[in-house]
């Protein structure tokens, strides 16, 4: 990355979101301040000035609220509340007034596809009857076949066998089937009933009365589906919004989904403070994606199309092309994001052949990445990312270039996805280890004992944020260094422009706001034009110039 002109980097003032770096942390892997090898709220406390070092805009955390931890949270049991494993509504509260002041802004999560299996409303729908008001709040119904005992269609979950469970009556007797996208413990939601519209509506308004500046949302292209329930024989992977072909789902992307947002809209809109709203919508082309973006609708969707390219550079460029087209149809700006808490960690996903990158899970039987090859595409990719116009994501351990834990044995993986399908699908345990703070402490400083949820490997040490600070060419470093120059000359708020010059075959170049930025996937370096100089650069000077990648993967 380097200055190719003069160009002013003053910019009108734009609402924050357009172009913020939010950081996601998954609590129970973040920090531990009791010691109990979960991370809690107090422990995120006292970690933000890391975070505001780094230089990102706002945090993001992955949900607090009670919970069986059947999914880590992501099975809620009362959505105004904080689960006792993380701290309290207080310590809520002390966090958010923390991150304030280091002008951090903070971002739920909301889970409104499912609860939890222990939420009251489910507690009270098992209680009672077929066709009562408190079965109408999910999706209950008979079942096929003689006595009900087929499910009422043939949909899977996301983690594995039926979307359907069958429940007891209250007698005893076997009785209706509910509806479960993800595991048992997750019961679908029924968001043509306007109860379930009501509630979340109010939900939103007791979060956003304590101060919270957005949510992210939870499956967001789910929460409708498709009248009559009609059967979907297609293989069901992670969250799809369309098969090859491009047929949807009758689970996913419906169009009912958009109302809801409205409704959202108007609700934070009704607030001081542009609160946000942020979709998790596996939603293909981006043309569709964009819908979730509407000027009435949310603020940002997450590109997952860009996260789940391959190295290859035309396969970027149609990416970054598509993005950018179909977001300013509807005058959204577009997000990037490479990692999070559901896919392999891109330092190792990275390390793979282009196009034989692993959907989900690595175990230690699986074909092994290139750690060094993932790595040095990985910086290379998130200098890259972070200079592209709009919002991005950093998922948390990212700036310290850690990778998948692969060598996770059987017995210590917790996700449902492995015990649900036998271990076939290894599950999201490898990109949730807890992180290293300090090399030399017990749990790498992540709590104040050795515990931890998930065992970290031995490399954390030599990974730890104490052992890369102030590190010359350290990964932590150089998201400091990226991000820095991100804010230094607004480049989210830039527009691309191709280098016909230097784009082309292995090679990606593009100017914006005085900068050019290059994305070298060849092996031979790339000569600067005339008069550049590198601001920033992900790897080792070749032959006296400093590519964006460096020669060799």
């Amino acid at each position: 990355m380097g200055p190719v002109s003069d160009t002013s980097t003053e910019t009108p003032a734009a609402p924050w979101w357009r172009d913020a770096v939010i950081y996601q942390v998954y609590p129970r892997s973040f920090a531990d301040a009791d010691g109990d090898g979960l991370g809690d709220l107090p422990g995120i406390t006292a970690r933000l000035p890391h975070l505001a070092g780094l230089g990102v805009d706002a945090v993001w955390l992955s949900p607090v609220y009670p919970s069986l931890q059947k999914d880590a949270g992501y099975d809620v049991a009362d959505y105004r509340g904080i689960e006792p494993v993380f701290g309290t509504l207080a310590d809520f509260e002390a966090l958010s007034a923390r991150a304030h002041e280091l002008g951090l802004r903070v971002v739920m999560d909301l889970v409104p596809n499912h609860t939890s299996a222990d939420h009251v409303w489910f507690r009270q729908a098992l209680a009672a009857a077929p066709g009562s008001p408190e079965r109408a709040r999910y999706v209950f119904r008979d079942g096929r076949g003689e006595d009900g005992v087929l499910p009422p269609n043939s949909w899977r979950s996301v983690f594995g066998g039926s979307a359907w469970t069958r429940v007891a009556e209250p007698d005893g007797t076997p009785g209706q089937w509910y509806l479960h996208l993800f595991d048992s413990s997750q019961p679908d939601l029924d968001w043509s009933n306007p109860e379930v519209h009501e509630e979340f509506a109010d939900v939103l308004r007791f979060w956003l009365d304590r101060g919270v500046d957005g949510f992210r949302v939870d499956v967001a292209h789910g929460l409708i589906k498709a009248e009559g329930l009609p059967d979907w024989d297609h293989d069901q992977a992670l969250l799809n919004g369309s098969t090859a072909s491009g047929e949807r789902p009758p689970m996913w992307d419906q169009e009912g989904v958009h109302e809801i947002y409205r409704e959202w809209r108007r609700v934070l809109d009704s607030y001081e403070g542009e609160r946000i709203l942020v979709a998790e919508a596996w939603v293909t082309p981006p043309e569709r994606l964009a819908r979730y973006v509407r000027g009435d609708e949310m603020h940002q969707a997450f590109n997952f199309d860009y996260l789940r390219a391959p190295w290859r550079a035309g396969e970027l460029k149609q990416v970054v092309d598509a993005t950018l087209q179909a977001h300013e149809v509807v005058g959204a700006p577009a997000t990037w994001v490479l990692s999070n808490h559901d896919v392999v960690r891109h330092a190792s996903r990275l390390g793979y052949p282009a196009g034989d990158e692993p959907a989900s899970g690595v175990g230690p039987d699986d074909p092994q990445p290139d750690a060094e090859l993932g790595l040095r595409r990985a910086r290379a990719a998130t200098v890259f990312m972070l200079a592209l116009p709009g919002g991005a994501y950093v998922y948390q351990g990212e700036e310290l270039g850690l990778p998948e834990v692969t060598t996770l044995p059987a017995e210590v993986r917790q996700d449902p996805a492995f015990a649900r399908t036998g271990g076939e699908d290894r599950g999201r345990d490898g990109c949730r280890v807890p992180i290293p703070w300090e090399g030399d402490a017990p749990s790498y400083g992540f709590g104040p004992g050795a515990a931890s949820w998930l065992p970290q490997p031995p490399e954390w040490a030599r990974l730890s944020v104490a052992a890369q600070t102030g590190v010359a060419g350290s990964t932590l470093e150089l998201y400091r260094g990226a991000l820095a120059l991100r804010r230094e000359h607004a480049l989210g708020r830039g527009e691309l422009e191709w280098d016909a010059e230097l784009t082309g075959g292995d090679v990606l170049a593009f100017r914006t706001r005085g900068v050019l930025v290059v994305l070298n996937l060849s092996d031979a370096p790339v000569a600067p034009p005339a008069g550049a100089r590198p601001l920033l650069v992900s790897g080792e000077v070749v032959e006296g110039w400093v590519p964006i990648y460096p020669a060799g993967g």
